[in-house]
């Protein structure tokens, strides 16, 4: 144990190693990164333009989108333009306070996702179940704590996190094998026993993630059971176009994530973790507004109209 603590030290910053182990092919990082951040952040505008500016969107569904774009905008803007940044410069160099910041709100948005993307199955299965008391419940006041309690237990999921983090002593070694202050990269640098810290964060991935998943599956055999028993094809086919766009986005979302936190370690495991890393935190957000745009009729009526 002494040596342990006699091998700690307290860091001013850290060095992520990002991909700069492959200089070969820098550039293309750059400009794959870049035009994911661009086409993120442009379409993700679009929606929330066209949400507050078109009063026919004035509805609980496009509220809940239009903060499922606030968060994704938030997402990308905390990892992706720090990446671009050691990409182009090859300074790999974070500070202490930078990099807690980092963990803090990459673990903020992944959390407050999970609880919007079950909130607007809540919203699916009310609109598409018992659609003549949806005006009665989905009320401007419920969409609104429902919302508020998302980003605030996404907020509280994050400070346990970071608080916990913080506090632990770390080894001499101030290189962080990611792309970004991943918690479990960040972890490995811990001088003295991290193990509780590590079992905190798979039992609370597990119960958060199965609460979501479960509520969100159990709202959608509910809502498919409703949708076969419509007796016209055009009416299964437009109830079900009032759910598919956020089905997509869920098993987009969560496939991504499962992938990333149920992979076995192996010997590449890092490399694996930082692809499926790039997969979670660019492409999902960047596809989000696209599969938004292109599988909803009221958005495309919407952006038309403005155009």
């Amino acid at each position: 144990m002494n040596k342990n603590w006699q091998n700690c030290t307290s860091h001013t910053e850290f060095k992520m190693v990002a991909f700069l182990k492959y200089p070969e092919i820098q550039l293309v990082i750059f400009i794959g990164v870049i035009l994911m951040y661009l086409l993120c952040i442009l379409g993700n505008v679009i929606i929330i333009v066209l949400v507050c500016l078109v009063s026919k969107l004035h509805t609980p569904m496009y509220f809940f989108l239009c903060n499922l774009s606030v968060l994704d905008i938030a997402y990308v803007s905390v990892i992706l333009p720090k990446l671009l940044i050691i990409t182009i410069t090859g300074d790999p160099s974070i500070s202490h306070s930078g990099c807690l910041s980092q963990l803090f709100l990459y673990v903020f948005c992944v959390g407050t996702e999970f609880f919007l993307l079950t909130t607007m199955a809540y919203d699916r299965y009310v609109a598409i179940c018992i659609p003549l008391n949806y005006i009665l419940i989905m009320k401007k006041k419920i969409c609104f704590l429902l919302t508020f309690f998302s980003w605030h237990f996404g907020a509280l999921n994050a400070l346990m996190y970071t608080i916990l983090i913080s506090k632990l002593p770390l080894s001499n070694s101030h290189e962080i094998n990611h792309f970004f202050c991943h918690m479990m990269s960040v972890l490995k640098l811990s001088c003295t026993d991290s193990t509780y810290v590590s079992v905190l964060i798979a039992v609370d991935g597990i119960i958060l993630g199965s609460f979501s998943m479960f509520f969100i599956f159990t709202s959608y055999m509910y809502i498919i059971s409703t949708i076969l028993k419509i007796r016209t094809s055009s009416g299964r086919q437009k109830a079900f176009s009032r759910c598919s766009s956020h089905l997509t986005i869920v098993l987009l979302f969560c496939l991504t994530s499962l992938s990333l936190n149920i992979k076995a370690e192996s010997e590449h495991s890092q490399e694996q973790d930082k692809v499926l890393s790039m997969i979670y935190i660019a492409v999902v957000p960047m596809l989000n507004p696209l599969v938004y745009s292109l599988r909803n009729k009221d958005i495309l009526r919407a952006l038309r109209n403005i155009i």
